[in-house]
């Protein structure tokens, strides 16, 4: 036989093969498809350690931002305060400029303490570890307003006359 020329029964289909062997045609049955049952959630242990800590640092949080904003509404005089504990004889000017980043970093603070005690309670009723949430959300929260209470600070001739002295400039 010649190569080019196909075998017996190599272009035939499986049901032509059957046919020419003499065997029934197979019935295909039909293929019951079941969906796999619904895993239940897995339990997570209960953790009331990590809960008590959790609300722990949230009750701190709360008193120190209520605090704080309190005292951010005399900031002109807490910076000036500052300036005399720092050994500078200048005085605090920038009233307006520490009023209006007072109002700001008191809106950043309680917005950074909301955000971080609705995140901490989430976590805390899906039973995940929370206790970390405050300290991440009161670090950065802190990194913020340090930005904010920089800006009146920095922009004050008697503590830029004092940084300058500081420094040997």
């Amino acid at each position: 036989m010649s190569a080019d020329r196909p075998q017996y029964g190599e272009y035939a289909t499986p049901e032509e093969q059957r046919r020419a062997a003499g065997l029934p045609p197979v019935v295909e049955q039909p293929v019951e498809t079941v969906a796999p049952a619904a895993q239940p959630a897995p339990v997570l242990p209960d953790r009331p350690g990590d809960r008590l800590l959790t609300i722990m640092l949230l009750a701190f949080g709360l008193v120190y931002v209520v605090m704080t904003v309190i005292g951010y509404q005399r900031l002109p005089e807490i910076f000036d305060q500052t300036l005399k504990m720092l050994g500078s004889d200048g005085e605090f000017t920038s009233f307006a400029a520490a009023r209006t980043w007072g109002t700001v970093a008191s809106v950043v603070l309680v917005a950074g303490y909301v955000l971080t005690a609705w995140l901490a309670i989430r976590r805390v009723r899906a039973r995940r570890v929370a206790w970390w949430i405050p300290i991440v959300g009161a670090v950065a929260t802190f990194i913020l307003v340090s930005i904010c209470m920089s800006v009146p600070m920095m922009s004050d001739p008697a503590f830029l006359d004092l940084m300058k002295a500081q420094t040997g400039r």
